[in-house]
């Protein structure tokens, strides 16, 4: 908590404020004060927009997520009842896809999920530009980082106008640490010690705190003082993870909290990234975020699991693979449920962060199970469309999943009728 005081009447804060001390430059998120209009809908209008992008490498199991029913009268299905409490804050798509994805193996569309670039693995393949690197030419300068490129391995989905891959960062403290350590690389090393040793980033812009919490008034006291819970919170759970790497699991029948640097545990690292991402959106330190959920060749610790990942998605209808492969898929709808949660409880302008927010998540593979790159599992949610419904289309028709991406940008207020394969400007049903 921080002290409260009584409002004085300022000129509007500056939208890139900062609390600094020794190694630390932390971020403030959008307050009230930083806003040229006060009231709510003004405020929300002149809200940043932003975009994420999450893609599942090994498939999404489509029986278990898409509903059979189309509109808004959907029934629901195993894996939207995991984030049923979002119902009307998403759309569900069937039937889009990239066409001519079809390459070495089905797999290699992975690199083209954001690009739609045909023929993924063939000789002479050469990606292009991703989504995301499209917004960021436009828009990218406007914020301290144009992107972020996440992941549970340092592959990502982003790409630039050559199509050479931009490197994920899937180590959490790197981000973290990029977010909110500034300084010459031994500051930053010094004050990620102090985190080690239970320093927290609050500790080194405490007083500039108090002074900052003096020149706002109560609604924004409230917002800075759960954003700055939420920095401890996330140091908390960064430092824990250390700690647990650095210990032997007991030998309990209880199951022991992870390893987060286990490179098998899948869930963890995916969850530890969609912590972060609220922080950097709600402090404008990006408005781009891809993240690649990377299918592995090992075992997650996950209860009743017993197989490899990769095998589990080649599931040949085999009922206990199936099993297996939905108690994997279910952990990561659950992370998803958590990221939006967080989404709407954050909010800027009267609005929550997600109404600003567009989250597309989904997967390059249709079908895993026999490397089908058809009818690919899509997601949207946020961004002020006017969501709940499920979107179906003939997959035999191949509508373009670029069409949602040159509606996506629209909303990004970048001006484009066309983007990769797109062969329409948005997809009908979608406002």
């Amino acid at each position: 908590m921080i002290p409260t005081s009584p409002s004085i009447a300022r000129a509007p804060i500056s939208r890139r404020a900062f609390l600094r001390g020794t190694g630390v430059a932390l971020a403030l998120p959008f307050l009230d004060a930083m806003w040229p209009q006060r009231a709510g809908a003004a405020a929300a209008s002149t809200a940043p927009k932003r975009m994420v992008a999450i893609c599942t490498s090994l498939g999404i199991y489509g029986p278990a997520l898409f509903p059979k029913e189309t509109g808004r009268e959907y029934a629901s299905t195993p894996y939207l009842d995991l984030i049923k409490d979002h119902r009307n804050d998403f759309t569900v798509f069937s039937g889009l896809s990239h066409p001519d994805q079809a390459g070495a193996d089905g797999h290699s569309s992975e690199m083209t999920w954001l690009t739609s670039a045909r023929h993924p693995g063939l000789g002479g393949f050469r990606n292009t530009i991703s989504v995301d690197q499209f917004v960021a030419e436009k828009i990218g300068v406007e914020t301290r980082y144009p992107s972020l490129s996440l992941g549970t391995s340092n592959t990502s989905q982003s790409h630039t106008r050559s199509g050479v891959m931009i490197p994920a960062e899937a180590m959490p403290s790197k981000v973290f640490a990029k977010l909110f350590i500034d300084g010459q690389a031994w500051e930053v090393e010094q004050q990620m010690r102090k985190l080690r040793e239970g320093h927290s980033i609050m500790d080194a812009v405490n007083e500039e705190a108090k002074r900052f919490s003096a020149r706002v008034g109560a609604a924004d006291r409230d917002k800075l003082d759960e954003y700055f819970t939420s920095v401890r919170e996330m140091e908390e759970r960064l430092l824990k993870t250390e700690e647990w790497a650095k210990k032997p699991k007991p030998k309990v029948d209880a199951q022991p909290p992870q390893d987060i640097k286990e490179e098998s545990d899948l869930i963890g690292r995916m969850q530890l990234i969609f912590e972060l991402v609220p922080l950097a959106l709600q402090t404008d330190s990006t408005r781009l975020i891809t993240i690649l959920v990377q299918g592995r060749g090992d075992v997650p610790p996950i209860n009743g699991v017993s197989m490899d990942h990769h095998n589990l998605s080649h599931h040949g209808q085999d009922p206990e693979k199936i099993k297996q492969l939905e108690l994997i898929e279910t952990a990561q709808m659950g992370a998803l449920n958590k990221l939006f949660t967080a989404l709407k409880q954050k909010t800027e302008g009267g609005a929550p962060l997600l109404d600003n927010t567009m989250v597309v998540y989904g997967s390059n593979l249709g079908n895993a199970n026999s490397h089908d790159w058809h009818n690919l599992p899509v997601l949207l949610a946020g961004g002020g469309f006017r969501h709940g419904q499920h979107l179906a289309f003939d997959a035999k028709d191949n509508t373009p999943l670029s069409n949602l991406f040159v509606q996506m940008l629209q909303k990004m207020n970048v001006e484009a009728d066309h983007f990769g394969t797109s062969t329409a400007a948005s997809v009908p049903g979608l406002a």
